[in-house]
């Protein structure tokens, strides 16, 4: 079956808020990573945004995922890379979609994002937003306005800031993605206009370095060097 299908037949099911980080039972042998995998999701409870335990964990289930492909018949066909593929991607969605349960949880809604953005935009869109909703340091916000630009999608990155960012309290990160978010969709007016307001923050003494990359940043774009 293919991914998305599969993904979303993942957000239908119902889930239940009493289990989110607790490991669902298995009839497998014990694995010697089950301690560590205990330690992360407690972790993760405690706090659903660690990032370094969420991707530690993220690791655990998509080695686990894929081990299995290692284990058919030796008489059978080789395994399929895209198969393989497919199921590590389904565990990490299991696993993010499991801790996006938590209503502080907003970095596993980047992840879902970070999974679906290619196959189902708007969706993607729809969870990165919830995300930055759900943070008020504008942590959330960074990070979907960069996965965006990843994905190329300048546009729609700027969509998602003009509508969440505040410039004054967010975490400076932000500005610097949307400035690079509107240079990248050809509007160096705009991406003026975003240095400008990081200019106004009570902080702004302290971000002089930040201003004045991003201030090069527009000057290179606006004038380029020929045959840089």
């Amino acid at each position: 079956m293919a991914l998305l299908p599969r993904l979303r037949q993942l957000i239908r099911r119902p889930t239940s808020a009493s289990k989110v980080g607790a490991r669902r039972p298995t009839s497998a042998k014990p694995r010697g990573d089950t301690l560590h995998e205990d330690a992360l999701r407690s972790m993760l409870a405690d706090d659903p945004n660690n990032e370094r335990a969420f991707r530690a964990l993220a690791e655990i289930v998509r080695r686990r995922a894929g081990d299995q492909f290692d284990e058919h018949d030796p008489l059978a066909a080789p395994a399929d890379e895209k198969e393989r593929e497919q199921a590590e991607n389904l565990a990490v969605w299991a696993l993010a979609e499991e801790f996006a349960g938590n209503p502080r949880g907003w970095y596993p809604l980047v992840e879902l994002a970070r999974l679906s953005v290619h196959d189902d935009h708007d969706a993607a869109l729809r969870r990165l937003v919830t995300a930055a909703e759900r943070d008020p340091s504008g942590r959330a916000l960074a990070a979907g306005l960069e996965l965006l630009r990843e994905a190329d999608m300048p546009v729609e990155a700027l969509g998602l800031g003009v509508g969440h960012w505040r410039a004054r309290e967010h975490d400076p990160e932000v500005a610097r993605h949307l400035v690079n978010a509107a240079l990248e969709a050809g509007r160096p007016l705009e991406a003026k206009q975003y240095l400008t307001a990081l200019g106004e923050r009570d902080d702004a003494a302290q971000l002089m370095p930040l201003r004045a990359e991003l201030a090069k940043t527009i000057a290179d774009a606006e004038h380029p060097v020929p045959g840089a």
